[in-house]
């Protein structure tokens, strides 16, 4: 077998055992179809064997990748990727032992996530106009993503059967498909009560129906793009940095929690991080924040 073969099963195993998303898939594939190219000029062969496949052939394509100028982060990304396929390889059996586990990745610099004040999310928030279906829609979304700390692609893919409103939770989806449940406050659950009917009446002058809570004026799910779009369109009229993307809102989510004496693991479980040492990066957020507060303020700092 090649292990051009061996990449067309491994990206199904992770579609249909993995639960992988698409997009995690087309990472994937993008990733190592690029390592295979690269075995296939650097041997100077038609397709790769599972032999080709060893220590010194990928420590040769890391530093290509390097030699490239690709950032840290993308080399980590496609050694990742390398890994996890021989991972698999092994698994299969076609391979007796993961070449990959022997390479080291480059030091990552941390990177502390950018996020919103409390003052600036209030700007963002009170952007959106009530006067109008599409407003009081696009307030309710708003709401509902910095309620509940939410990723967009759990938003665009909230259902009406995923909500209580009465009690503020939602049965959220996220990587993997896994769920987890989020809270509302009582602004997110004012906002989505009033946004509703609204998308009631949506549904019953397009004459059709959909489980989505969030639509687009046709009466289709408002996607991931669109959400993008329109908060391009809120950050302007507030007067905030354009550089913010929707996930800056969950960014900001989890700094204000922990800023407020939020329990770790707490903020961790409503983030649905699998991990608590991806949750920690908040607290270097809220950490620095006090270092520059004390530097600022203390007389003998």
């Amino acid at each position: 077998m090649t292990l051009e073969q061996g990449l067309a099963d491994f990206l199904t195993h992770l579609g249909l055992e993995k639960n992988a998303s698409i997009q995690t898939t087309k990472s994937y594939r993008e990733d190592l179809s690029q390592a295979l190219g690269f075995v296939r000029e650097h041997l100077k062969k038609g397709s790769v064997e599972p032999r080709d496949w060893n220590t010194r052939t990928l420590r040769a394509f890391v530093a290509w990748l390097h030699e490239q100028g690709y950032a840290k982060s993308t080399v980590a990304r496609r050694l990742a990727a390398v890994r996890s396929f021989g991972k698999f390889l092994c698994r299969e059996g076609t391979l007796a032992a993961n070449p990959a586990e022997a390479l080291r990745g480059p030091r990552q610099e941390k990177k502390l996530p950018h996020f919103l004040t409390r003052e600036d999310v209030q700007k963002l928030l009170a952007a959106p106009s009530a006067t109008d279906p599409i407003g009081r829609r696009d307030k309710a979304w708003l709401e509902v993503l910095y309620s509940g700390g939410l990723r967009v692609s759990e938003l665009s893919g909230l259902n009406l059967d995923d909500v209580d409103l009465g009690d503020g939770i939602l049965v959220v989806r996220g990587k993997g498909k896994k769920e987890r449940l989020a809270l509302l406050g009582e602004p997110a659950k004012q906002a989505l009560s009033l946004w509703l009917p609204d998308r009631a009446a949506i549904l019953a002058r397009r004459k059709r129906e959909s489980p989505a809570v969030f639509l687009n004026q046709t009466g289709t799910r408002l996607t991931v793009r669109s959400v993008g779009r329109l908060l391009e369109k809120y950050l302007a009229l507030a007067g905030l940095d354009p550089r913010t993307s929707p996930h800056t809102l969950r960014h900001s989510f989890a700094t204000h929690m922990l800023d407020a004496g939020a329990d770790i693991r707490g903020v961790q479980e409503l983030l649905g991080h699998k991990s608590l040492a991806t949750t920690q990066v908040y607290t270097h957020v809220t950490t620095q924040r006090l270092q520059q507060s004390y530097h600022k303020a203390h007389p003998r700092a």
